[in-house]
């Protein structure tokens, strides 16, 4: 556990001989990753957590099902808010630790700052006479990561502790997620007893019997005793992230309020009935409508909680590809769907192609919650990715030929014809509109200057007063 950019799973790959971080999108780990090495004879189970702020959630998990914690912190960076957070989720789970220096290979390094810097948040080292181990360690070149293992497994040895796989099964849901040929694939780690093939468990309302099991390196297993991690096929649905499969059937206390799975797709019917379900008073708040589809529940889980009120979730949304069915959800709601880490099938592709309905695709969780973040400015500022060109008053009113004129005088820039206006009445935006002709006298221009009279004729029409302000505009585009 650690802060983002410290190098967490970078130190895995290294410890693994692995490539895992190419895989990861903007350079951060998106979900939880349990995977299995043997040193000195002795396996050890790893759980890679996110660092991202958005993943608090899924830090607290792992740190609920492991039993050792490796705090990772860069020897050139210090102590960061994640950092701290996890801190606070080792010392809500009482789980024993060690840190990692990382980065010591690094110009900028300055290992006894970051120790001090540790001690600020009572965790005093081995060296400064404490009994925190902390290993100095190079994920780059490979500096002490056999020191490390050693220590894990020496505080391993003081801990105690102990499995049976004769013990009746206890596994621990670390991530779902379905695939679109395979159906709801479930990630556990096996805490106490044996996952055999073919074995019959009950999960919630669930009965289901193991079809496959697949360990993190994909090769095929018949079974997986304790502390293994495996990706099992044989779920009618996906079950609750952080739920106990076993004797204790039960969820860990950190997994409150698990995201629900993924509805079957609605047919169009369906769609529009769920739609028309809603009440009409939430019309009344303005929100942002959107249909979210994740990769894997974990992940769905850390964006929804991470959601500002003025984004709304509409319909069931959940774990997969984003199907026909959610484009007609978005299509009956007028929203926009946000797909993260999941591919869009091409019968989706196309009937939004011909619906017209946005699809926006990410693989980097802030680059998301950016676009949605300035999404919600909108609404909050309406004029925030606008310039203002000029303003003019409306100062008379007349009709020719039928056409109400607006008779306006320029208090500041100028009025361009080809550019959008919106009619303000006092501080509030009563229409936007386009200007259909701009006059001065019975003369056409494309431009009205400040000081200047103007008439001004509108489409579509709107319903002006005289004392009403036109406000000239363009779009910033970098907004």
């Amino acid at each position: 556990m650690g802060h983002v950019d410290h190098g967490k799973t970078t130190l895995l790959d290294t410890i693994r001989k692995s490539e895992l971080v190419k895989k990861e999108h903007g350079g951060i780990t998106q979900h939880i990753g349990a995977y299995q090495v043997e040193h000195e004879g002795k396996k050890i189970t790893f759980i890679d957590t996110p660092g991202h702020a958005a993943f608090a959630r899924m830090r607290a998990r792992g740190a609920q099902v492991t039993d050792i914690i490796v705090l990772v912190v860069a020897a050139d960076d210090g102590v960061k808010p994640q950092t701290r957070e996890a801190l606070m989720h080792i010392r809500a789970a009482k789980v024993p630790f060690l840190v990692a220096i990382n980065k010591v290979d690094l110009p900028g390094a300055n290992i006894e700052r970051v120790k001090g810097q540790l001690a600020e948040e009572d965790v005093v080292v081995e060296s400064y006479g404490g009994d925190v181990v902390c290993v100095e360690v190079s994920a780059k070149t490979g500096k002490n990561i056999s020191t490390l293992l050693e220590m894990v497994q020496l505080v391993a040895d003081l801990t105690d502790l102990t499995a049976d796989p004769q013990a009746e099964l206890e596994a621990v849901v670390i991530e779902t997620h379905s695939d679109r040929r395979k159906g709801p694939l479930v990630s556990l780690l096996v805490k106490n007893g044996t996952l055999r093939q073919a074995s019959e468990i009950k999960i919630g309302d669930q009965r289901m019997r193991v079809r496959a099991m697949t360990d993190d390196k994909g090769t095929l297993r018949k079974e997986a005793g304790p502390s293994t991690p495996v990706e099992v096929l044989g779920f009618k649905d996906l079950p609750p992230v952080g739920r106990v499969i076993g004797v204790k059937s039960t969820k860990i206390a950190v997994a409150k309020e698990p995201i629900a799975p993924a509805k079957p797709s609605l047919t169009k019917k369906e769609a529009e009935e769920e739609v028309t379900q809603e009440p009409e008073e939430e019309e009344e708040r303005q929100t942002i409508k959107i249909v979210l589809k994740a990769d894997v529940t974990g992940t769905l889980e850390a964006i929804t909680s991470n959601l500002s009120e003025e984004v709304e979730i509409i319909g069931s949304g959940g774990v997969g590809e984003v199907n026909e069915s959610d484009v007609l959800l978005a299509l009956a709601t007028g929203a926009t769907i946000y797909a993260f880490n999941t591919k869009v099938s091409s019968s989706a592709k196309k009937l939004a192609e011909l619906e017209k309905v946005q699809i926006k695709t990410y693989n980097v969780i802030y680059k998301l919650f950016e676009d949605l973040e300035r999404r919600v400015l909108k609404i909050l500022e309406p004029t925030i990715d606008e310039e203002v060109v000029g303003e003019a008053t409306i100062e008379k009113e007349f009709t020719v030929r039928k056409v109400r004129i607006a008779g306006c005088r320029v208090k500041t820039g100028e009025i361009a014809k080809n550019l959008p206006i919106h009619l303000k009445r006092g501080d509030k935006i009563l229409k936007d509109a386009n200007i259909k002709s701009l006059r001065r006298g019975k003369e056409d221009i494309d431009v009205a200057k400040i000081k200047s009279e103007c008439g001004i004729a509108f489409k579509p029409k709107i319903d002006f007063k005289v004392g009403d302000m036109i406000v000239s505009y363009r779009k910033i585009e970098d907004l």
